[in-house]
């Protein structure tokens, strides 16, 4: 929560790496110096100290950053959460911090605030802390940012019964009617051009979706965005075991984070032509499920061999990036909670990162870890390429080896990909599996933050 108010009418909240300690204690009154010491605080990281104003009430607050060069190398996750660990009320930053690292806090401390809250009956949330906006903060970006986090969390976050294609094509809709955009939703005989998407979509009585937003000037540059919106994955016929399914129905994921990133590129207007596509389909089981072993058509006209019906998430993106790829945009990025395997190898925090173009996957990474919000880099081994041979087919949509898993399926996703040069595809999870400051256990919204740094770079001058 933000107040726009004078700060003169809040309490001072200061910020302190562990170097910065004694020059901090320098500059208080001596009561404020004993209180400090007489519990102990040594600015570790996340603790918060009330200290006690001359009335006896509060009358500020000190935070400490752990070992952190400066203040000014503050990351979000350093703000996340104040706003539910200070007492509440109103609070000013009192560390003068550079612009970049003020915008950092406050965007920060407007994440920390996020909550789900639609299928709870709990009554009145209790009050919590407000922030004055700090000096120099960029409170556009912060404010459309910390939305558009939000906006991907609450979709990922949503159960399937509340969220499937039809439901995720109404949020699409939604957005382009509130940003001025262009959406068409094919569906039935329309996707005949999406073969991929409509065998993986069969088997369920939600029938799939492509989902077309289309935004911006017509001679700006253009950056299509590619999500995958598998709002349910039972795995099909080669079925899920039930622990496998608890969290399938986040395999939206890529899609939710697709809508947040457009949101926040319409929101500050960035100069460029924008399409967003999105496959919207429920991996289900039934008479009309597809099967292994089954050839499927796709939209580029290669052939594919059905080695694992669980394997479908890139056969969806597959018919919806041909489409994109047809275009040839200047930026084509697809985001999607593809692979166990990426998650194996980087864990749930580290979203695998893709591309032909080596100083587009430098650049990301970089943009990443400016925003908190990081990547990392694999490759797109040439080596492993006959991992996707089909004896019957032009290629299958799963290796026989269980190694390299996301290599593998990134590989067969770039053979859909032949015109567009800056590619970029982000196996993500989407998930926070442990409770920390500012990320509740629950929806993330991967690689947002830095994939619009990265567009904004690109193209704003």
């Amino acid at each position: 929560m933000l107040l726009r108010v004078d700060p003169a009418e809040s309490r001072p909240l200061w910020i302190v790496t562990d170097g910065e300690l004694q020059s901090w204690l320098a500059s208080q009154p001596t009561q404020v110096v004993a209180w400090v010491r007489a519990h102990g605080f040594q600015a570790e990281r996340h603790r918060v100290l009330s200290l006690p104003s001359a009335e006896g009430g509060i009358g500020g607050a000190v935070v400490g950053l752990g070992s952190l060069r400066s203040s000014a190398d503050l990351t979000l996750w350093h703000a996340a959460g104040l706003s539910d660990r200070l007492p509440a009320q109103a609070w000013h930053l009192a560390t003068p911090l550079p612009p970049a690292a003020a915008t950092r806090f406050l965007l920060g401390w407007l994440m920390g605030a996020y909550r789900l809250t639609r299928y709870r009956l709990d009554g009145p949330q209790p009050p919590r802390a407000a922030l004055v906006p700090p000096d120099g903060a960029d409170l556009g970006y912060a404010d459309a940012a910390a939305r558009a986090t939000a906006l991907a969390r609450d979709l990922i976050n949503t159960p399937a019964n509340d969220m499937g294609p039809e439901e995720l094509a109404e949020v699409a809709l939604d957005l382009a009617r509130s940003r001025g955009a262009r959406c068409q939703v094919l569906t039935g005989g329309e996707l005949a051009g999406y073969p991929m998407l409509r065998t993986v979509g069969a088997a369920s009585p939600r029938e799939p979706r492509l989902i077309d937003l289309r935004w911006g000037e017509r001679d700006a540059p253009r950056v299509t965005l590619v999500g995958k919106g598998v709002c349910f994955d039972t795995g099909g016929l080669d079925l899920k075991p039930s622990a496998g399914m608890l969290l399938m129905k986040k395999d939206m994921g890529g899609a939710a984070c697709a809508l947040g990133l457009a949101d926040l590129i319409m929101r500050l207007r960035v100069p460029v032509q924008l399409r967003l596509l999105i496959p919207a389909v429920e991996n289900s089981i039934g008479g009309a499920a597809y099967r292994p072993g089954d050839v499927v058509r796709s939209r580029k006209g290669l052939t594919v061999e059905i080695g694992n019906t669980d394997a479908e998430g890139r056969l969806v993106l597959a018919d919806a990036l041909a489409e994109a790829d047809g275009e040839r945009p200047d930026l084509l990025v697809d985001l999607a909670t593809l692979t166990g395997a990426a998650r194996t190898a980087l864990g749930p925090e580290l979203p695998a990162a893709y591309s032909p173009n080596e100083a587009l996957l430098a650049s990301l990474r970089k943009h990443g870890e400016e925003e908190g919000d990081p990547v990392w880099p694999l490759p797109l081994w040439p080596g492993y390429e006959e991992e996707l041979a089909s004896k019957v087919a032009d290629l299958g949509n799963v290796s026989a080896t269980p190694f390299a898993g996301s290599i593998i399926a990134a590989l067969f996703l770039r053979r859909f990909v032949t015109e567009t040069p800056n590619w970029l595809h982000l196996d993500l999870y989407a998930w926070n599996g442990k409770e920390r400051p500012g990320r509740p256990v629950g929806a993330e919204a991967h690689c947002v933050r830095g994939l619009f740094q990265l567009i904004r770079a690109r193209y704003q001058s």
